[in-house]
């Protein structure tokens, strides 16, 4: 049953299609990026695993630094249009990466401000992509809608992480980016046959207030909601110590493992089809468990295998790697599904922006600083070491779902938050009695 609804959304609604098809491809071409820039990084130009720290924690540092103001900006505006501009930026500057190797000017230092930019444009276009989604798809097609998106964007990401290792390997690191500067493209022209067209935003609403007020009200909107607060706690914390393995998984793997480029990129992808599986089961799971337990399910039992990953070795060994990231991977895009349908339902529709950009100036906020940290445990400790140290605190991060109403509840709110109700819980997220 599930699966003919599934169906029948991309075949009777043409903007979500098209809006499925672009973030598709923009996914593709991001998890190229993941492995290509690292592995540019360190067989190209030799950089120091610090170095490629820091290049991993440029991507993210944009949510760090403007997050919070393009929130309040992004509630302001259309939001297509915020997301056709960022698209635009990102494909030209992943080009200036082949063309500046061609030229003799690549280096780490240019690595990084590119990074660094289209991190910028990513900050625009994913708040405006995830306020945008609720006001193309009715209430009762979002959770669909977004396990569509999370599944698809998991298909992509392994599809991109086993390009981009391949294309190091026969052509060079360097020219995935030429792959990766087409998938922007793609993505821009989809978004750009969308119809349906937003309504411009009321003047009088949306300059009434200054800048700061209204990211302030996004923070308080986070601050105040104990749901709210709970996932963003948990997310900062999960994406800490994801960030922190994540960053320095190619270094581990070429150097300590000894594997060759290609190689990285198909185990890096075996490990991700994990978030397809998770993507496919989390509606079904949430609706025989309940959506609270569902979320500690996949993101407490399935984390716990992350520590399998560190003890990955050349031949067999490879499983452990390969099973740690499949569960992790399923833990962690069934989790965002459950909590982006959640949020999109929750949260009142004018303040979706505010909530997005606040709640991922904490979460992706601390993905700089994993990165950070990985790369300085690398340094200090030998990777084996640093990879243990990064890889425990994803199960030890779950365990601010279980201290908080998420832990004693069985299903997430499913009712709109009431507008002026900072401490409001739905009654229907109490424990349940039985379950169905």
């Amino acid at each position: 049953m599930s699966q003919e609804m599934g169906v029948g959304l991309l075949r009777r609604h043409r903007d979500f299609r098209l809006l499925w098809c672009g973030e598709t491809a923009g996914k593709f071409g991001a998890s190229v990026t993941a492995v290509a820039m690292p592995l540019i990084a360190v067989s190209t130009l030799h950089a120091s695993t610090l170095e490629v720290g820091v290049l991993s924690a440029s991507a993210w540092l944009p949510w760090l630094v403007i997050g919070l103001p393009v929130g309040a900006w992004v509630d302001r505006m259309r939001r297509r249009p915020v997301m056709l501009a960022a698209a635009a930026v990102s494909f030209l500057l992943f080009l200036v990466i082949p063309v500046a190797a061609r030229t003799g000017h690549l280096n780490v230092g240019l690595l990084v401000v590119i990074a660094l930019l289209t991190g910028t444009a990513a900050v625009f276009f994913q708040t405006a992509y995830s306020a945008y989604l609720p006001s193309i798809l009715a209430p009762e097609d979002q959770p669909e809608g977004n396990a569509k998106l999370h599944g698809s964007a998991s298909a992509a990401q392994i599809a991109g992480l086993g390009s981009a290792g391949l294309i190091g390997q026969v052509a060079g690191a360097v020219n995935a980016m030429f792959a990766n500067a087409a998938t922007f493209l793609f993505s821009l022209l989809c978004l750009a046959s969308i119809r349906d067209r937003e309504p411009r935003r009321e003047r009088t609403t949306a300059h009434s207030k200054a800048l700061l007020s209204e990211v302030g009200e996004g923070l308080r909107l986070v601050a105040g909601d104990p749901w709210l607060r709970t996932l963003t706690l948990f997310g900062a914390a999960s994406n800490l110590a994801l960030m922190g393995y994540q960053s320095i998984q190619v270094v581990f793997l070429v150097h300590t493992v000894d594997l060759a480029p290609g190689a990285v990129g198909g185990l890096i992808a075996a490990a991700s089809t994990g978030g397809v599986v998770g993507a496919l089961t989390t509606r079904r799971i949430a609706g025989r468990i309940g959506t609270a337990r569902a979320m500690l399910l996949f993101e407490l039992g399935l984390a716990i295998f992350a520590l399998l990953i560190p003890a990955t070795s050349a031949g067999a060994g490879l499983l452990l790697f390969a099973t740690g990231g499949f569960c992790v991977s399923a833990g962690v895009v069934a989790g965002n599904v459950i909590k982006a349908s959640f949020q999109q339902r929750y949260c009142p529709p004018e303040l979706l922006g505010r909530l997005t950009a606040s709640a991922a100036f904490l979460n992706y906020g601390t993905i700089p600083l994993g990165a950070l940290l990985g790369g300085w445990l690398g340094t200090v400790f030998d990777l084996r070491t640093a990879m243990w140290i990064t890889t425990a605190g994803v199960p030890v991060a779950a365990l601010i779902l279980v201290f908080s109403p998420i832990g004693r509840s069985r299903d997430l709110p499913t009712a709109p938050r009431p507008r002026n109700d900072p401490g409001y819980v739905h009654p229907h997220s109490e424990p349940s009695p039985r379950s169905h």
